[in-house]
């Protein structure tokens, strides 16, 4: 029986093997990437805020129990620092979840919030609160109508505007008078605690957070 002879190359050489592919490797597997931030437990808490932008520093926002804007908060902003409302009709604490509501007084008791409207996408608002400083970046901003319950549900929400949607992340509603353009555009209307019909609501979303 025959058998066949190995090939051979020119000159005799015995012929090169195929090649052959080397192993594919295994595909990479993406790391999931980890927040720059922390969030906390949305505890309620006194904290203090500084905006580089509008030149305020540390200024004090005290903790109650309430909504934006009603009788117990305006008191605290009549004492020339901010309000912070929580409970079932206001938000979480700093660094939490949700909606951190802060609001201030643009004409009276030292104007805290004068320069609020100027604020700008991507300016910076530090809240420090437990050791903590939390870095919320702004996104966009919000009118907020007194004689609209269905505008008050939507500056007042979880999400910012999305009443019923549930939070994912940190979110910052700060919040000041629009009187100056109210009355400029011939709306006189005042409430019982002398609020106009509506509200300049600046948006922003957690970025960072870092030591105190």
């Amino acid at each position: 029986m025959s058998s066949s002879a190995p090939s051979r190359g020119p000159a005799g050489t015995p012929a090169p093997a195929p090649e052959t592919a080397p192993p594919a490797e295994p595909p990479a597997v993406a790391t999931p990437q980890r927040p720059p931030y922390v969030a906390s437990e949305g505890r309620q808490r006194d904290a203090r805020m500084s905006i580089p932008r509008l030149g305020i520093e540390d200024l004090e926002v005290q903790a109650y129990e309430g909504m934006t804007d009603d009788g117990p908060g305006t008191d605290i902003q009549n004492r020339g620092i901010a309000a912070r409302p929580h409970g079932p009709s206001g938000g979480t604490g700093p660094g939490g979840i949700g909606n951190y509501q802060i609001t201030g007084h643009r004409n009276t008791a030292g104007g805290v919030f004068f320069d609020l409207p100027t604020l700008a996408a991507g300016d910076r608002v530090l809240v420090e609160a437990a050791g903590t400083v939390y870095v919320y970046r702004v996104t966009t901003t919000r009118i907020t109508s007194f004689l609209s319950e269905r505008s008050l549900r939507e500056q007042r929400a979880a999400v910012p505007g999305r009443p019923g949607v549930a939070a994912t992340r940190p979110m910052l509603t700060l919040s000041t008078c629009r009187t100056q353009e109210d009355r400029a555009e011939g709306n006189f209307y005042s409430d019982e605690l002398d609020n106009p019909e509506n509200r300049i609501d600046k948006i922003g979303v957690l970025v960072r957070t870092q030591p105190a």
